[in-house]
């Protein structure tokens, strides 16, 4: 499937972020070719059109690393998440580069700086990406290699991430792994949670953990999804919703229990789950 790319400029670069230990969000580009089926940015975005081409078309912020050098002039230090609506390292930027100018120009400035990705491509820029200056998250959520192409049709393999986490974690830098979104009956069995947070026993990465979130379009886009993995009736989104929420505890349970078996640090990803 052919990806739609196009350019755009923007008017800032730094946003302030809500999100815990992040006080500035950097996204170069809008759109993510990675195509994760469980996606809920373009909910978050209130962006239709997007939600559905998911995956398809990438509109990337050319000036995006000029915006930023004068923003980083004026604006008071804090921890910048790159990136938080789309992938930093998504395969245009193998191209681009903008992702690695900006996160130059924020370590120039002592800007801490916490990347998320699900690409490979970020061990480009290792030499950029030091202890004390960044620390380097790996979305893992299933180290089957079959079902995490399923649900991440366009995203490195599982053993690719972790391979990121190893070497990022050798090298010295903080690591972590997120280990969602848990769908329940999809990757929330005891095998599945244990092999990924074997990875971050591996690595000395902190796992943070999160469930499904079922904003606007996304069962639209992860329903042909499921019923490859698990044929279910017409009301599976009724299912599903109450599913999380009658299971929920008990995963976490199953996740906290594991990372103590193993000696990994874990916590929720957002404190009041």
């Amino acid at each position: 499937m052919s990806v739609k790319y196009s350019f755009v400029t923007c008017k800032t670069a730094l946003s302030t972020s809500k999100l815990p230990g992040l006080t500035y969000s950097l996204n170069p580009y809008i759109g993510c070719e990675h195509g994760c089926r469980y996606c809920y940015v373009p909910g978050v975005l209130n962006d239709r059109k997007l939600a559905l081409e998911w995956g398809q078309s990438v509109k990337a912020k050319k000036n995006i690393p000029e915006v930023l050098a004068q923003e980083v002039k004026k604006k008071p230090k804090g921890v910048v998440g790159v990136s938080t609506v789309c992938d930093p390292y998504q395969p245009i930027e193998a191209r681009l580069e903008l992702t690695r100018k900006c996160i130059d120009i924020l370590a120039r400035q002592d800007f801490p700086v916490s990347i998320q990705t699900k690409s490979e491509l970020v061990l480009r820029d290792i030499d950029l990406i030091v202890p004390g200056k960044f620390d380097v998250g790996v979305t893992i959520t299933t180290m089957n290699r079959k079902l995490a192409r399923w649900l991440e049709p366009n995203a490195a393999s599982p053993d690719k991430r972790a391979q990121v986490l190893e070497e990022f974690s050798a090298k010295g830098v903080e690591t972590w792994l997120f280990l969602g979104p848990i769908i329940p009956e999809i990757n929330d069995s005891e095998q599945s949670i244990r092999e990924v947070i074997e990875v971050a026993a591996r690595t000395k990465s902190l796992v943070l953990y999160d469930k499904l979130n079922l904003r606007q379009w996304v069962m639209e886009r992860l329903n042909d999804t499921m019923e490859k993995i698990d044929p279910r009736p017409p009301d599976q989104e009724a299912k599903l919703i109450r599913k999380l929420s009658e299971i929920w505890h008990e995963t976490q349970t199953r996740i906290e229990s594991t990372c103590k078996e193993k000696g990994v640090r874990c916590e929720p990803a957002f404190s009041k789950k």
